[in-house]
């Protein structure tokens, strides 16, 4: 049984499954997490993001999707989800990989 080390990396690595689903692109790519915090003594993440338009209708979903996803992360005991609009979401934070393969 291999041990994950508790990181913000490990955390985005998890948060590729949540997708934004009216674009069918995970949120990591789409740019819409600005940062994670990881407090591995107490087991606390802090992930600090936004979404593509402030009335977004998924950003529920796509909410619960990141606690599920994330507490599921051994050594997870909690999350908590800061949605900031500071800088506002653009295309132009997606992926520059995905951007091409998009076509921008």
């Amino acid at each position: 049984m291999t041990t994950v080390v508790l990181s913000a990396e490990t955390i985005r690595q998890a948060l590729r499954q949540v997708k934004d689903p009216e674009l069918d692109m995970n949120i990591i790519d789409l740019g819409l997490v600005y940062d994670v915090e990881v407090d591995d003594g107490g087991g606390l993440v802090r992930i600090s993001m936004t979404l593509t338009s402030p009335g977004c209708p998924a950003g529920p979903m796509i909410t619960n999707d990141i606690y599920k996803v994330v507490r599921a992360i051994d050594g997870v005991k909690d999350v908590d989800i800061d949605i900031v609009w500071e800088p506002y979401w653009t295309p132009d934070r997606i992926d520059p990989k995905i951007r091409a393969m998009m076509g921008f």
